[in-house]
């Protein structure tokens, strides 16, 4: 394997694991709002919110195109985040495959 294929991986790797950290963050945050609709985030915490909510919005806008929520009585069962989670998994997996 040539040096720069894995420097290449090795950085991809790297995004892939801070989208990974950026889609908890929006799991907390969503949690962190079923609990308390009205509670917004202030100063630096806004700031790191709208970063998290900017980079996760577009593929979970489209899995929830492709495969909207599920009601179940009152309940809706989202499966855009989950989807693109394993996305984000499967693509972690691979890469580190390719590095090995």
């Amino acid at each position: 394997m040539s040096t720069t294929f894995a420097i290449i991986g090795g950085i991809l790797y790297f995004l892939l694991l801070l989208y990974f950290f950026a889609m908890w963050g929006r799991f907390g945050l969503d949690l962190a709002r079923s609990f308390k609709p009205s509670w917004r985030p202030r100063g630096a915490g806004l700031v790191a919110a709208e970063t998290v909510y900017v980079v996760t919005d577009p593929p979970i806008r489209f899995f929830r195109r492709i495969l909207p929520p599920l009601r179940v009585g009152p309940v809706a069962l989202d499966f855009g985040w989950s989807i693109t989670m394993l996305c984000v998994i499967i693509a972690m997996t691979l890469v580190n495959s390719f590095l090995r």
